[in-house]
């Protein structure tokens, strides 16, 4: 993987095109009335936390299916409040800029499709699950504290990188995946084809910010957005709430999950690219990498 950036102002208008091609509206881009089918998974089994465990092995086949079903209706959630604190920060981002150039524009842009993708996770949550597992997840709520001691720059461009890229490589494995549910595949292949766009400016902008950063500043921006992906990681697949909605044992299930040797070598394949992009860009140093295993995302 290589670093080298082109200058943003060009990413950025590249974007602003692509974002005009590719307008949808959450109402109507999605068949809503979509059938759920009886036996169909609602994430790909290999993905889900409890996957090779004691408690798998003791589930029948329809309190799996119930389990993807809690698990997908779990992310949703995760996802919305993910899209609500991004917006935080771009607004941000763009408060203290000049309005008027590409990248603002772009970053303006961007909150807008976060707008749309959060009332289709809203949605989508809704019917799963009712509502069931609320909006106020743990790891949510940690990330939403840090949000301000991250504030602007490659802290909290990394921080957001990186749980977006975790989200966009589930949603890509669940979209690609005939065992599963035709209406999640559609939520997936929408979220995933507007975030290649986010990711590649959150590459962008955190290129240009880390450029030329005093050493104490960047190591403060190091610390900062391990630190937080060591506590969000840790409780991003594993919200007790998930298990609790299927019958089973919450603080069992999150233990046999948090243990499992299957889930800790998906979260290594889901942390792989923004690890070694992040590596690479500067944004992971020696003094960091015991956050980054301890979230899971770093061997």
């Amino acid at each position: 993987m290589t670093t080298t950036a082109q200058p943003p102002e060009r990413v950025a208008e590249r974007l602003l095109r692509a974002s005009a091609e590719h307008e949808w509206d959450a109402d109507t881009a999605l068949d809503w009335d979509t059938p759920l089918l009886e036996d169909a998974w609602y994430a790909p089994p290999e993905l889900l936390t409890l996957y090779g465990t004691d408690l798998w092995r003791r589930m029948d086949h329809r309190q799996r299916i119930a389990l993807s079903r809690s698990e997908a209706a779990g992310l949703m959630n995760a996802g919305l409040w993910t899209e609500l604190i991004l917006m935080q920060l771009l607004s941000r981002y763009v408060a203290g800029r000049d309005f008027a150039d590409s990248r603002s524009r772009y970053a303006l842009t961007e909150i807008g499709e976060e707008v749309r993708h959060s009332l289709m996770f809203s949605r989508a949550a809704e019917r799963l699950d009712g509502g069931g597992h609320g909006t106020g997840v743990p790891w949510s709520r940690v990330l939403g504290v840090t949000t301000p001691a991250l504030g602007r720059g490659p802290g909290a461009f990394a921080a957001i990188l990186t749980v977006e890229e975790v989200n966009d490589y589930w949603q890509r494995e669940a979209m690609r995946d005939e065992r599963v549910q035709p209406f999640i595949r559609q939520v997936c292949r929408l979220h995933v084809a507007d975030e290649a766009r986010h990711l590649g400016f959150a590459r962008s902008e955190l290129l240009r910010a880390v450029d030329g950063l005093p050493a104490p500043r960047l190591e403060l921006h190091r610390e900062t957005a391990g630190i937080a992906m060591a506590l969000v990681c840790s409780r991003h697949f594993t919200d007790p709430r998930i298990y609790r909605a299927v019958g089973l044992d919450p603080r069992e299930a999150q233990r046999q999950a948090r243990r499992n040797p299957h889930h800790r070598h998906n979260l290594l394949r889901f942390g792989e690219k923004p690890v070694a992009f992040l590596t690479e860009a500067g944004m992971i140093g020696p003094r960091q990498r015991h956050w980054w295993r301890r979230a899971g995302l770093m061997p």
